[in-house]
């Protein structure tokens, strides 16, 4: 095998381990390991290159650790009654760049990045044989680029201070299989940005054509099979331009993205009816893009973050919804979103603020992923949805003054989750408070789904408002995180900094 890419893949895998040490992962970079496949034989057609993609692309992209670590820092839960004390210290914030699961988050984007690069690198020695193999080929390189795009748009998010300063520190820039030793200075946010951009837009003049993937994964050829949810497209290419677009303030092309995907995704926001199911993964609904995580097989079960064995008072819950959380869908009449929130099983009490010991009195049990059948704590990861597209508009006509236009979308994905009653039409006198109405419909129907660490760093000072934790949502003295804190943003793992001097720790840390 190359040595250079075998170096790669080792650190690679090192890293993604929070378990393994920098001298295991040190020793074992020149120990040829018994099995690994030279690259001239791994990458020589483009059926090939397609098992690559699934096998060691898509299956290693994991927002598991995104979406935990935004809910338990910020107002999403708080302990259950099952809990053992597990992740107490980043719910009090304290994080610092030995943090297991910030490192996960660096880790694992990394690790796709460099799988993609890989795929890339062996690509450019397969010349297919035919219009049909070329356009296959076109394909995977497309969805590759568009992970990649996806996974730096990820690091972005959390590991850069500020992403609407073009010459700020952003994150390491690989674009190809680095040497061993190599060692990167952290790029700033545009010259990361260009690279995001480079590669959406190359994927999206690929898939643009396509209606259906022109084979079957993971082995072509065979009869096409629909788009669905589980592989890059030109909604989900869109659905990354948009949200990029908005983090970085660049409103114009946010919302040219974000209606695209409304107008053409050929998918309608849920309604109330349908939602649940949504959610237990028996229909795709609104859904843009999701991680498959088969009811067995590989791929991390987000349900056991919140409960050990199932969303039920009787499965452990070591995490439960926000009361604060609760009190607003709880209040909304007619919303569904309360019981496919909150598992009927709860225990709900009123007198909460009053209760001696309200972990026990007032259990919350996460449901919103319930499980697939005969798996109770396995669901897909929800990566895009339709609904977060009009979230992105409505921020768009907040930004251009057109707040009549920001209520309406509003209320359009309000609409749809009432099962009784109707959504009144909100009235904005200000920015101020069409942002604010807009973090909390962000807050209420993105729910654990990884956005509220970012909504708060991005939308909390224009909406007036801070992190909203409720006085019960933790066994000693409960305080909200203020806003600017320089916590908003995560540090770059003790990992990275030990083994890079040329790294450049967030300030703070």
């Amino acid at each position: 095998m190359n040595k250079i890419y075998k170096k790669a893949l080792v650190i690679a895998v090192c890293l993604s381990s929070v378990g393994f040490t920098l001298n295991s992962c040190k020793d074992a970079i020149d120990i040829e390991q018994p099995g690994l496949l030279d690259d001239a034989t791994l990458f020589t057609s483009v059926s090939n290159l397609n098992d690559y993609l699934i096998g060691s692309v898509y299956a290693n992209m994991d927002i598991n650790n995104d979406i935990y670590f935004s809910a338990v820092f910020t107002d999403e839960v708080k302990p259950g009654a099952g809990s053992g004390g597990q992740e107490y210290e980043i719910h009090r914030y304290f994080i610092d760049p030995t943090t297991g699961l910030t490192t996960g988050i660096w880790a694992q984007h990394y690790l796709v990045i460099n799988r993609v690069n890989r795929l890339l690198a062996g690509a450019a020695n397969v010349t297919p044989a035919n219009a049909e193999q070329k356009k296959q080929y076109d394909y995977v390189i497309a969805q590759a680029r568009a992970i990649r795009a996806y996974c730096y748009l990820q690091l972005e998010t959390f590991f850069a201070p500020d992403m609407k300063d073009p010459n700020g520190l952003g994150v390491l820039l690989l674009k190809d299989v680095p040497v061993v030793d190599t060692k990167l200075p952290r790029s700033k946010n545009q010259d990361v940005y260009d690279f995001i951009n480079a590669d959406l837009d190359y994927a999206r003049s690929i898939l643009t054509s396509y209606t259906t993937l022109p084979f079957p994964t993971p082995t072509p050829p065979a009869t096409s099979i629909p788009l669905n949810r589980y592989y890059v497209n030109k909604r989900f290419v869109n659905a990354v331009s948009a949200r990029f677009n908005l983090y970085r303030g660049n409103y114009a092309l946010a919302k040219q993205y974000a209606q695209d995907v409304i107008s053409n995704s050929g998918i309608s926001l849920t309604g109330a009816a349908a939602y649940p199911n949504m959610w237990n993964d028996t229909s795709e609904g609104e859904i843009l893009f999701a991680l498959n995580r088969l009811a067995t097989g590989n791929g991390s079960s987000i349900g056991t973050r919140w409960n050990t064995n199932s969303s039920s008072i009787t499965g452990n819950p070591m995490w439960a919804l926000g009361r604060n959380l609760f009190n607003i869908i709880n209040t909304t009449p007619g919303d569904v979103r309360r019981t496919v929130y909150v598992d009927a099983s709860s225990i709900i009490d009123p007198n909460y603020l009053t209760s001696t010991s309200p972990r026990d009195t007032d259990q919350l049990v996460v449901d919103k992923y319930p499980g697939k059948t005969s798996a109770a704590t396995r669901n897909d990861l929800k990566v895009f949805r339709l609904s977060e597209m009009y979230f992105i508009l409505a921020e768009c006509e907040t930004a251009a003054n057109n707040f009549a236009g920001a209520a309406t979308l509003i209320q359009q994905v309000r609409a749809k989750r009432y099962n009784s009653g109707t959504a009144p039409l909100p009235v904005y006198a200000s920015s101020t408070a069409a942002y604010a109405d807009i973090l909390k419909e962000r807050r209420v129907d993105l729910a654990l789904e990884g956005h509220r660490y970012i909504d708060l760093k991005r939308l909390a000072v224009a909406a007036g408002v801070t992190m909203d934790r409720n006085q019960t949502d933790d066994v000693v003295t409960v305080t909200n995180l203020p806003n600017n804190s320089y916590k908003y943003t995560l540090p770059i793992p003790v990992q990275e900094i030990n083994l890079n001097s040329q790294v450049q720790q967030n300030p703070g840390y």
